[in-house]
């Protein structure tokens, strides 16, 4: 959930506080590793208490590949990069999209996961097999998200807006809905658990993003990691660890 803070001066002050707070958990001879607290599937609390997710277990694959030691910590998603800037951090994990503009503050990885927005639908669906073929059709999505404004280019008879993603995802399973539209891990994690065998994801990518693993400027622990991260691809570990989070191999 995005918040809005219209002081400056309570921006600071929560930024510090994280800041601080990262500090106090710095351990000798383990790097910190800054985890957003949740962000399904890439970061979040299991019901073991531990963090887990996607991106955590890319990390610890990356680590023992490079010999490092390390301690999570857990964060608001927006204490990440402050975090890393000041030095408190020396590695953040938040399905962190790259851009221009922050690869000004930070140096990310390779790129490892290719976002954007996905279309699911009933998985006997035969007629519809990407965006283009949502004209005339009943289209579900989140209100006010880049779906909702790119659904609305599509020529859809009509355009069903939820304040809850789950709610959307819910008319295609009963068939209220003939799609949806929505993140692309999102989607792929839903039918992947609670779609149970009744939805399947169609066409490729749209509105493409890349997600990057952020660190210091100069660190070279990014070099050591993007060697891992290759190395990972090559022996198939990523492809696995893909597959148990979003039940299929990445595009």
């Amino acid at each position: 959930m995005e918040r809005i803070f219209k002081h400056k001066w309570v921006w600071a002050v929560l930024t510090a506080l994280a800041i601080l707070t990262v500090g106090s958990f710095s351990s000798a001879g383990q790097i910190r590793v800054g985890v957003d607290t949740a962000f399904v599937p890439f970061e979040f609390k299991g019901k073991d208490g531990k963090y887990t997710g996607f991106d955590v277990d890319l990390w610890d694959a990356i680590a023992k590949r490079i010999e490092v030691d390390y301690q999570l910590v857990p964060m608001d998603f927006n204490g990440l990069i402050p975090g890393v800037t000041s030095g408190n951090l020396d590695v953040i994990l938040g399905a962190i999209t790259i851009k221009a503009k922050r690869e000004k503050a930070i140096d990310f990885s390779h790129p490892y996961f290719r976002a954007g927005l996905k279309v699911m639908v009933g998985v006997d669906e035969t007629g519809i097999k990407g965006p283009n073929d949502l004209k005339g059709k009943v289209v579900a999505v989140k209100t006010g998200t880049v779906a909702a404004d790119y659904a609305k280019t599509l020529g859809v008879k009509t355009l069903s807006q939820f304040p809850n993603i789950d709610q959307a995802y819910l008319e295609v399973v009963t068939g209220g809905a003939d799609a949806a539209i929505h993140d692309t891990p999102n989607v792929l994690y839903f039918i992947k658990t609670a779609g149970n065998g009744r939805v399947k994801a169609v066409g490729a990518n749209v509105k493409a993003a890349f997600y990057g693993i952020g660190f210091p400027q100069g660190s070279d622990l990014r070099d050591k990691s993007n060697i891992a991260l290759l190395e990972l691809t090559e022996s198939g570990e990523f492809e696995k660890i893909y597959i148990k989070w979003f039940g299929s191999a990445p595009e």
